[in-house]
């Protein structure tokens, strides 16, 4: 079977490439489609590569369908590329993609590591994973499409200079020297064509990797926000999000609210979960009937004639043909109005209680009859 017949079945289109592009293209959604993986990683960790990147495949998108689908044409040209040069040509793009991944994540990773000691141990030592998530970052972008290399390079470089740190003061100078030349030694000793196409794996397994590799990443976020991120207070000042979070956790206001809802998952136990359904749902009073005997001043034990006589005074006392004055007639107006509905609500609320109750006595009435 040809190579042709073997991509029809599974050919993607420019026109699906485009959409995801235009609407999931800076999460990297098109790439997943084209199975590009790396590819969509690295623009879900950027946003697009910084916007700039995903701007800049307006043009790119249609090689991108032509080399997944492995279209012959594109692929002879492929081959005349690699025929040409024993190694992929320098590419300005791919060269700053690999400097601006590797710098992001080598900084994620550096503010990610806890600044202080925590239960007692002192995490600074992670700080000798910075040129490793370096590396990786120029290592993705290096293996992106028909290109590939050995991490082998760039890693041994970035731990190299990384000890420059002990001598240049400036984390902007030897931190851009590090990913610089770990850049550099994978342009020159790693690269090299991937001449043959990325072999073909079930979206479930696509899936789960990513998946992974989103949960690695996001850690990253997470402790970056929790040890050097700060919130403001209603005085103005600014408290460490981990302080704040140790102080709302052992705060009144949390012990109550963990009470309760383990004082629910006991009832709930008890009287089942549809019973502890119920009571939220009265609890949020949907008709309204919470707010009704408010604005009528009775209980929810009044019976319909309460009701009744109190409507009825309450309307004589706030009609709004009292109000002579003009101001403040569409203020009387408003509470007539809010008078008559809290009574019909109470009213309607009786009339559906009694219907239930007549219900559930003839349903009694009914089992005890076939029981005898």
């Amino acid at each position: 079977m040809s190579a042709k017949e073997d991509h029809v079945p599974n050919n993607k289109s420019v026109i699906w490439a485009y959409v995801l592009w235009l609407f999931g293209g800076i999460f990297g959604v098109h790439h997943f489609y084209l199975r590009r993986d790396k590819h969509a990683f690295v623009w879900w960790t950027t946003l697009g590569g910084f916007g700039i990147g995903w701007l800049g495949e307006i043009f790119r998108i249609p090689r991108y369908v032509r080399d997944a689908n492995g279209d012959p044409d594109h692929m002879k040209e492929l081959m005349i590329r690699i025929s040409r040069s024993k190694k992929p040509p320098f590419s300005m793009n791919r060269f700053t993609g690999m400097l601006m991944v590797g710098y992001s994540w080598g900084q994620m990773m550096m503010f990610a590591v806890p600044p202080d000691e925590l239960w007692g141990i002192n995490f600074r030592y992670l700080n000798y994973l910075i040129p490793l998530a370096a590396a990786l970052g120029v290592w993705t972008v290096g293996n992106i499409g028909r290109e590939k290399g050995s991490i082998k390079w760039p890693l041994v470089t970035a731990y190299l200079t990384y000890f420059l740190r002990y001598y240049v003061y400036d984390e902007t100078i030897w931190f851009t020297l590090m990913v610089l030349a770990s850049a550099l030694a994978f342009d020159s000793f790693s690269k090299e064509w991937r001449k043959t196409p990325v072999q073909k794996k079930h979206v479930v397994k696509r899936v789960a990797v990513l998946s992974v590799c989103a949960c690695l990443y996001l850690s990253l976020w997470v402790s970056y926000l929790y040890f050097h991120g700060n919130i403001t207070d209603s005085e103005g000042n600014e408290v460490p999000i981990y302080e704040a979070l140790e102080h709302f956790f052992s705060s009144p206001w949390w012990l109550d609210a963990k009470q309760c809802i383990y004082d629910i998952y006991i009832y709930a136990q008890h009287h089942g979960w549809y019973e502890v359904w119920k009571q939220v749902i009265d609890l949020s009073d949907p008709h309204g009937e919470q707010n009704a005997y408010k604005v009528l001043g009775v209980g929810p034990e009044a019976s319909q004639q309460e009701i009744t006589s109190t409507w009825r005074r309450l309307s004589r006392e706030n009609h709004p043909d009292k109000v002579k004055d003009i101001a403040h007639r569409r203020a009387a107006q408003e509470r007539f109005m809010e008078i008559q509905q809290a009574y019909e609500i109470l009213s309607n609320s009786k009339h559906r209680r009694n219907r239930r109750n007549k219900k559930d006595n003839t349903d009694k009435q009914t089992s005890k009859h076939d029981e005898m």
